[in-house]
């Protein structure tokens, strides 16, 4: 069915409220990570309890992480753009590449812009500063994110599962391998929602009154699984971390390894969510800025 101007605008209302929401939930994530002693001890446990069992994952996870450089990212954003061009979609091909280089430049300046307040609690890595949000997490995602709006219907719930999987495990890979806290992974994740809320309004605005939208395109069961896997991990995370806190306050390094595994699992569990969450948002709104017949 031709895409009704009333249509458009509740379309762009929810995009609006999309990006406004995740842009509250990475401010959220900020003043509680960096800004509060409860956030960085759970983050350094976390980080400190990605000990457990890394020498059996050790080859894996460098494996995952090596496969991340800029080379790569030039690559899949060259590779994104030619599939949006094959479709002869030249807005859609701008915005998934803007999607990608925004994400990314906003991920590097927030890296080097925010300060992390020394409150004691992580000393071997006071030095070096603030982390959050974790480069590679944005790359996998934006990524995995741009994929899915520049691929065509057949396959996109396809593409939908296997980049929310790539990029959740690119998140908790950066945790294992100890090079960046939970909380960078997660940040990550919601820049790229916001920029992908921001190009979904871009091509809302380059639609033509002839774009045709068909319901079946919606793919609303993907998405529904997506995004309740997605929030049942949020909360598995969230009880997680309760527990956690309400244990007694002692230096990480004196900690049982219960607790320990309790904040890297717990924490693991919420970058998965996060990842999916964000996808499946991307995967039940696309039909509508993507639409069968452009016009």
């Amino acid at each position: 069915m031709r895409v009704q101007a009333s249509a458009r605008v509740w379309t762009g209302v929810w995009l609006v409220l999309l990006a406004v929401m995740h842009v509250v939930a990475l401010f959220a994530v900020w003043r509680l990570a960096l800004h509060t002693e409860t956030g960085q001890w759970l983050d350094t446990v976390a980080l400190t309890g990605n000990q457990i069992g890394q020498d059996r994952i050790d080859e894996p996870v460098d494996r995952v992480l090596n496969a991340v450089s800029v080379v790569s990212l030039l690559a899949a954003t060259a590779m994104i753009g030619f599939i949006a061009l094959l479709r002869r979609r030249i807005a859609l091909a701008v915005t998934a590449t803007a999607l990608i280089v925004g994400a990314n430049v906003t991920t590097q300046l927030l890296k080097y812009g925010l300060a992390r307040p020394d409150y004691g609690i992580d000393p071997e890595r006071a030095a070096v500063g603030n982390s959050l949000p974790s480069g590679h997490a944005c790359v996998a995602a934006s990524v995995a994110v741009a994929l899915v709006l520049v691929l065509p219907r057949k396959v996109r719930v396809l593409g939908a599962f296997l980049g929310a999987g790539y990029a959740a495990v690119n998140g908790v890979a950066t945790l294992s391998a100890g090079w960046h806290r939970p909380s960078d992974a997660v940040a990550a994740f919601l820049v790229v929602g916001a920029w992908a809320a921001a190009g979904g309004l871009l091509l809302l605005l380059t639609q033509r009154e002839q774009a045709q939208v068909e319901p079946a395109d919606a793919h609303r069961g993907a998405a529904l699984v997506l995004g309740v896997a997605g929030l049942v991990a949020i909360i598995v995370s969230a009880v997680a971390l309760a527990w956690l806190d309400g244990q007694p306050t002692e230096p990480v390094r004196e900690l049982a390894r219960r607790p320990l595994f309790v904040g890297y699992a717990g924490s693991a569990a919420g970058i998965v969510g996060t990842m999916g969450v964000v996808m499946a948002l991307v995967l039940a709104s696309v039909h509508r800025l993507v639409p069968r017949v452009k016009g």
